[in-house]
């Protein structure tokens, strides 16, 4: 089943995307919520309820009337809480290897992640960025996993029936502010604050199944053979596959919910996949050749992301029209 938050008339809705048409659940079981939290909020019982009418419109056996004049939101429009976890050993690798470090042996000895601005979680669509936000502006080409029950101290092992869907998400990056900031070993702030987007929809486990693969040697929970790309006006950028993940989604909720409480409708990102941005991409075409030209994301660029059975999330980049900077309050 894919799930998407949409908007008609400044309401927000919650439906269920089939064979390319928008159904609003509760007009088809009045007892399904009409927006994203609340229906997590019920758990496995609405989750149940709403595959019934998603398998209801697919065989035909009802034809509800679908949405047409409608603006597509990020599947979890307000998610609450937002994390990004570092699972892909290629992307770290290659990052340090890049700025002439040694990889560093923590990577295999846990999973890690930050917390992000929950409330600056976009979808399809434009995304604006401020003048400093152009200061190499990135995209981070992700998997995210939105939580659909509460849960706290979870293993591995059990961890994965906590997982309500999977999304695309690109992790939106400044990467003059990230670097500047992270001097000072607080972590990214005002280098991703401004956009996390993920989207179209949300893919239930299920639908995933045929894709499944095995963990790599040593780690627990579900993987998946599930090709990532990501193209710049048209253009192949980064290609790579969720199956790269050495950590699992599972493994880094184990990490997550250690003496803390996990909550229907936390969103958790996977870390950018080998190749899956400019920072990387640059910094291996410039070893590798010092004549190399840096690519960073410009205003007006349409940025697509596509992963295998998860669908294409589709930004334009756009500058506000604003001359504030804070790169220029530095003292």
């Amino acid at each position: 089943m894919k799930l998407v938050s949409y908007k008609t008339e400044d309401r927000e809705h919650l439906g269920v995307f089939v064979n390319g048409h928008i159904y609003n659940l509760n007009s088809c079981d009045k007892q399904l919520p009409d927006e994203m939290n609340a229906f997590l909020q019920g758990g496995e019982a609405l989750m149940e309820r709403a595959k019934n009418i998603d398998a209801q419109i697919k065989a035909g056996a009802i034809s509800p009337k679908e949405e047409v004049f409608f603006e597509l939101l990020a599947p979890v429009p307000h998610p609450t809480s937002c994390r990004d976890g570092y699972a892909f050993r290629q992307h770290v690798a290659a990052a340090r290897r890049n700025r002439k470090v040694d990889m560093i042996a923590e990577f295999d000895q846990y999973p890690i992640f930050y917390f992000t601005n929950h409330n600056a979680i976009q979808g399809p669509g434009e995304i604006e960025c401020m003048p400093d936000h152009f200061q190499k502006l990135d995209f981070e080409l992700e998997v995210a996993v939105v939580i659909g029950k509460k849960g706290r101290n979870i293993t591995a092992a059990e961890a994965d029936s906590y997982i309500a869907g999977y999304m695309v998400m690109n992790d939106m990056s400044a990467r003059t502010l990230q670097m500047e900031e992270m001097l000072l070993n607080l972590g990214p702030a005002k280098g991703k604050d401004f956009s996390t987007v993920i989207g179209p929809w949300l893919v239930t486990p299920d639908e995933l199944e045929l894709y499944k693969t095995d963990a790599k040697p040593g780690h627990t929970g579900n993987a998946y053979n599930l090709k990532m790309t990501c193209t710049v006006n048209g253009v192949e950028v980064s290609a790579g596959n969720m199956a790269d993940m050495d950590w699992t989604f599972a493994e880094i909720i184990e990490r997550c919910a250690y003496g803390a409480d996990i909550l229907p409708g936390d969103v958790i990102g996977s870390g950018t996949v080998g190749t899956g941005c400019f920072l990387e991409l640059n910094g291996t075409g410039l070893l590798n050749n010092p004549a190399f030209k840096p690519q960073w994301l410009q205003d007006g660029d349409e940025v697509e992301m596509e992963i295998t059975g998860l669908g294409r999330l589709i930004n334009t980049i756009k500058k506000t029209d604003s001359d504030f900077s804070i790169l220029a309050l530095k003292k």
